[in-house]
């Protein structure tokens, strides 16, 4: 498994279409190597304070969305 360290560094947009949100961000993507043979490997993700709540506003907006689209009796 590949491993990845990414730095979220700016969030241009989202939408969603069909089920699918979709972001497009500016971010720094770097290949890592597990710091020690006990640690499994994982990609990790890093975005600035300010950043996690734009993320977390345009998330709730999105889901808003899509749930306003369904039937009454499904929400």
């Amino acid at each position: 498994m590949k491993t990845y360290s990414i730095e979220l560094q700016r969030i241009t947009s989202m939408s969603n279409s069909h089920g699918m949100i979709q972001a497009r961000v500016d971010a720094s993507v770097l290949a890592t190597k597990p710091h020690s043979d006990d640690e499994a490997p994982a990609t990790s993700l890093s975005l600035s304070v300010e950043n996690a709540r734009v993320l977390l506003l345009m998330l709730k907006a999105q889901l808003a969305e899509v749930d306003g689209r369904k039937a009454r009796s499904q929400r």
